[in-house]
C-alpha cells in the first residue's frame, strides 16, 4: 500500500499542476491574438503584431512571437520572399516543438501511474493469497486459521482495488489533458499557417 500511496500523491500532484496550466491557457483569447496580429500585418505593422504577442501569454504567442521576430529582422535587411518563408517557416516550426513539448510536460507521470498502479495492487493480490495459503497450511495442521485466510483475502481485495482506482484518476484525467493538447497544437498550426500565408501572398 505505501507504494501505491506514493502513486495517488504524484498522480494527484500532476493532475493540479496540469489543470492550473491547462486553465490558464484556455483564458486566452487565442482566436482574437491571430486576428490582431494578422490586422497589423495587413497593415505593414509588424511592431504591432509583436507587441500583441509580447501582451498575451501561452504557447500559441510564443510561437507566433519567435516567428514575427524573425521575420521582421530578415525584412529590415531585404531579403528574398523565398528565404524569408524558409527561415521564418524553420523557426515557427522548432518553437512550435518546444510548446508543444511543454504543453505535454509530466504527462508522461500519468501513464506510468496509470500502467504501475494496477500491477502494484495485483502484488498485493500475490502477496495476500500467499498469506492465505500459508494460513490455511498452518489451519491444517493445527486447527483454526480462518482469521488469517480472511486477513490474506482482504489484502488481496484491497490492494487491487486501491491499484486500479489510483489507475482510473490519472488515466481519465490524462485522457483530456491529451485532448486539451490536440487542440493547442491545431491552433498553433493555424497561427503559423496565417503567418507564412501572409509571408507568401505580399512578397
Amino acid at each position: 500500500m505505501y507504494p501505491l500511496m506514493l502513486c495517488s500523491l504524484v498522480s494527484l500532484a500532476v493532475v493540479y499542476d496540469r489543470w492550473q496550466a491547462f486553465r490558464a491557457n484556455r483564458k486566452i483569447d487565442t482566436r482574437s491574438l491571430r486576428s490582431n496580429v494578422l490586422a497589423h500585418l495587413r497593415e505593414n505593422n509588424v511592431s504591432g503584431a509583436i507587441s500583441e504577442c509580447e501582451a498575451s501569454s501561452g504557447p500559441i504567442a510564443s510561437v507566433l512571437l519567435a516567428g514575427l521576430l524573425s521575420y521582421k529582422l530578415l525584412s529590415s535587411r531585404n531579403e528574398s520572399a523565398e528565404t524569408m518563408r524558409m527561415v521564418v517557416g524553420q523557426v515557427m516550426e522548432d518553437y512550435s516543438a518546444q510548446a508543444i513539448s511543454l504543453v505535454g510536460k509530466r504527462l508522461d507521470v500519468l501513464t506510468t501511474v496509470g500502467v504501475a498502479a494496477p500491477l502494484l495492487g495485483m502484488t498485493g493480490t500475490v502477496t495476500g493469497m500467499i498469506a492465505s495459503f500459508a494460513g490455511l497450511a498452518e489451519a491444517g495442521s493445527v486447527g483454526g486459521g480462518g482469521s488469517t485466510v480472511a486477513n490474506g483475502i482482504a489484502e488481496a481485495l484491497i490492494t487491487t482495488a486501491a491499484g486500479l482506482l489510483i489507475a482510473l484518476s490519472a488515466v481519465i484525467p490524462q485522457s483530456v489533458y491529451n485532448r486539451w493538447s490536440d487542440e493547442i497544437e491545431l491552433e498553433i498550426e493555424k497561427a503559423t499557417g496565417e503567418v507564412m500565408e501572409f509571408i507568401l501572398t505580399h512578397h
